[in-house]
């Protein structure tokens, strides 16, 4: 790699993972949300306004990948029995459909067949950080489906693929959760309290995650079933995990990945976000600066 291919790497806005959680938390947002509007300022401030965003989420899923390639996305509230004042929200994002042949490109490329559709809609794992991190919905969004039964090296391959974006101002957004066992918050007879201690299982598989990332073991945490603490457990299905490493393969694999934000909903549904790449270091240097100036986007 050259100097100059280093320079820009080392200032294109780094792919992340953000745990979306509970559709609740987009009126609860608590500590997450305050993070992810931190996060919004600081990608503005610090690497420029998105021109767009490839979303990957834990709620768009289909047989093989496929762009939702509309000129605009209505709010998909694909959840039930919540309070009305839910079902209320919109954020009817543009869409990135310009950008479609050129991710299409990428993953031609790489020898990965891709489907784009003229559909559009953003499922809630999308468009509840984004309204946090954009309030004004003004950034175009591109959701990229995934096939679920793809292995971690398949679909970090696939994040891979579209790492160049990075330097044309696109950003990797993967959205899932870093646990995800539902039958484990109801289990304890109805719902917890929001902030109910950690259960030691899940503090155990979260702690497991930072390190292998921190180390840069990508081997390890692709195996992560087999090699994780408690990682069944956590995710009985892991289809929550899965857009992690599609962010995880835009980084580059020399890079650790590095976690931006760890907080906790109802003792086991983790709400951590990472950023991966030589540039995620200096988000969470802009982060960090921006929480102690207090600097904080619009609520």
């Amino acid at each position: 790699m050259t100097r100059q291919e280093t320079d820009r790497n080392e200032h294109a806005t780094p792919p992340i993972f953000v745990s979306h959680g509970s559709p609740m938390t987009a009126l609860q947002p608590g500590a997450a949300g305050a993070f992810w509007r931190q996060l919004g300022t600081a990608i503005d401030q610090g690497f420029g306004r998105p021109s767009a965003i490839i979303a990957i989420s834990a709620h768009s899923l289909g047989r093989q990948p496929a762009l939702l390639a509309a000129a605009r996305h209505h709010t998909v509230h694909d959840f039930s029995g919540f309070p009305q004042a839910l079902y209320e929200l919109r954020y009817d994002a543009p869409g990135a459909p310009e950008l479609a042949p050129t991710v299409a490109k990428h993953l031609a490329a790489a020898g990965i067949d891709l489907q784009i559709s003229p559909e559009g809609g953003l499922d809630h794992g999308i468009w509840t950080p984004l309204r946090f991190a954009w309030p004004d919905a003004d950034v175009p969004v591109l959701p990229l489906v995934f096939p679920p039964d793809w292995s971690p090296q398949r679909l970090m391959a696939l994040g891979r693929a579209l790492a160049p974006l990075a330097s044309k101002g696109v950003l990797m957004v993967g959205t899932g959760s870093i646990t995800h066992n539902l039958q484990m918050v109801y289990s304890r007879g109805g719902l917890p309290p929001l902030d109910a201690p950690e259960l030691a299982e899940s503090a155990s598989f979260r702690q497991w995650m930072r390190d292998r990332s921190a180390a840069g073991d990508w081997p390890a945490l692709q195996q992560y079933r087999q090699l994780a603490p408690h990682a069944v457990l956590m995710h009985p299905t892991d289809e929550h995990l899965l857009p992690w490493f599609v962010a995880a393969g835009a980084g580059d694999p020399a890079s650790p990945g590095l976690r931006l934000h760890s907080s906790l909903t109802y003792g086991c549904l983790g709400m951590d976000a990472y950023a991966f790449g030589p540039s995620a270091a200096r988000l969470a240097s802009v982060l960090a600066e921006s929480a102690q100036s207090g600097l904080d986007a619009p609520a």
